[in-house]
């Protein structure tokens, strides 16, 4: 029975599991950031050019899920909510996700740079190497701090979405990678505080494995504070209107009231960790529903 990354399998891998690689529902975030990013741009691109800009950041992220799958092969297969991935779980052989990575992470630049322009291009392959060797293969194990550095990963597509239209990046892409690069350490450790346990057996040096439930909790409110000033920044600053500046108020006040719940929060069994679930859950909809918002504003108002 094939039960380890390492074992060949019997028959080439199949679609579902190549796109299993990728990533899909990381990559729905990173596509509708983009997109955000390409909208709220001062100017105007066709939309056959807008689309390609648009695949080339998918296909680019489902090229970083691939790479970080291929080399966390072994480590996904002690943890329980990973094992079932098509390494681990001996579907595939880790030389085809490498070359399945490589490829798309190819492409995606090379076509970008076509299409768009150079500097989208080069962000765009900054953000591929940024994903699968700054934070996979250096911060992911050696560091606590993993997740606040990795941030930066998840936050280039509006950088890149508005690079592509204008070829430039100007005070709003940058702040809008500054709310994404400070949302992702509430967000993540919020959801690590309830599967400590996955992190722990797979020898990963997550913030509660290393420092414990207290600190990761006092750290959720710490980021969130600066997180909440990048996003309420925009509207002072005159990059958009009142429109975006209620909504962002009232939205980054539902998150500071869930993450003091969890600061609050005492529990250590993952049972009773209800503030924890709620914060990972909204932190979700929180940015689905900002930068909606924020690009309509843009756009409209």
């Amino acid at each position: 029975m094939q039960n380890a990354a390492t074992d060949m399998p019997r028959y080439p891998a199949s679609a579902a599991d190549l796109f299993a690689l990728t990533k899909p529902r990381v990559m729905s975030l990173v596509v509708f950031t983009a997109l955000c990013g390409l909208l709220a741009a001062p100017e105007t691109i066709p939309f056959v050019l807008g689309f390609t800009a648009i695949l080339c950041i998918a296909v680019a992220a489902g090229a970083s899920g691939a790479l970080n799958q291929w080399y966390e092969a072994d480590v996904d297969a002690k943890m329980k909510r990973t094992r079932g991935r098509p390494l681990p779980a001996g579907r595939m052989e880790k030389r085809s996700a490498l070359h399945f990575g490589v490829g798309l992470g190819a492409f995606s630049v090379v076509l970008m740079g076509l299409a768009t322009n150079y500097l989208a291009a080069a962000i765009l392959l900054f953000s591929i190497f940024f994903y699968a060797v700054i934070y996979t293969v250096w911060l992911k194990p050696r560091t606590p701090q993993n997740i606040v550095i990795g941030g930066a990963a998840g936050a280039f597509p509006p950088l890149i979405g508005w690079a592509a239209v204008t070829g430039d990046v100007t005070l709003l892409p940058v702040l809008m990678f500054l709310i994404i690069f400070l949302w992702t350490p509430p967000h993540f450790w919020a959801l690590s505080l309830f599967v400590k346990t996955d992190y722990d057996a797979a020898g990963i040096p997550m913030l509660p494995v290393v420092a414990g439930n207290a600190t990761t909790r006092r750290q959720i409110v710490i980021y969130t504070l600066p997180m909440v000033a990048a996003a309420l920044a925009p509207w002072p600053l005159g990059l958009t209107g009142t429109v975006y500046g209620i909504a962002s108020i009232v939205l980054n006040a539902i998150f500071l009231f869930l993450a003091i719940r969890v600061g609050m929060n005492k529990a250590e069994d993952p049972a009773d960790m209800g503030p924890e679930k709620k914060l990972f859950g909204y932190s979700i909809l929180y940015l689905f529903a900002l930068f909606a918002i924020l690009t309509i504003d843009r756009m409209f108002f």
